[in-house]
């Protein structure tokens, strides 16, 4: 598989991420997503509990489990790197560290302006800390 690099969506330097739009070739395109599993780049996270597909404001909301005790994380559809539907996974391109560490999920805000610029800037942050090349 290619390597992209993880400062881009869809491998050019010139395109910046947008964390609100899937990347062309993650394979979300018109797939329910829920009840997939999700995979950090060290390991699984949780499942889909809800996934949105609207145009620049779509998003994953995953169930953690008793990972993070039971609570939710939004992640930004741009954190997508791609999904294998055989397996029935979803892959993102960040550690369970980083999605740790984002601004706390609360529904009753998920679409505040607010929140979700706070979120997407979180998630456009920590590319930086993402080395040139090693993005899955």
């Amino acid at each position: 598989m290619e390597r992209l690099d993880p400062r881009t969506t869809h491998g050019t330097p010139d395109t910046r991420f947008d964390p609100w739009s899937y990347r062309d070739d993650a394979g979300v395109t018109g797939v329910d997503l829920v009840g997939y599993k999700v995979e950090a780049t060290d390991g699984g996270i949780g499942k889909v509990d809800r996934a949105s597909h609207e145009v620049n404001s779509s998003f994953l909301v995953v169930d953690t489990g008793p990972w993070i005790f039971g609570k939710k994380v939004m992640l930004p559809a741009g954190t997508v790197n791609h999904v294998d539907h055989d397996e029935r996974k979803v892959y993102v391109d960040r550690s369970k560290d980083q999605i740790k560490a984002a601004p706390e999920y609360d529904e009753t805000t998920d679409t505040d302006p607010a929140y979700r610029d706070k979120l997407g800037g979180y998630y456009d942050d920590t590319y930086s800390s993402i080395p040139p090349g090693t993005a899955r």
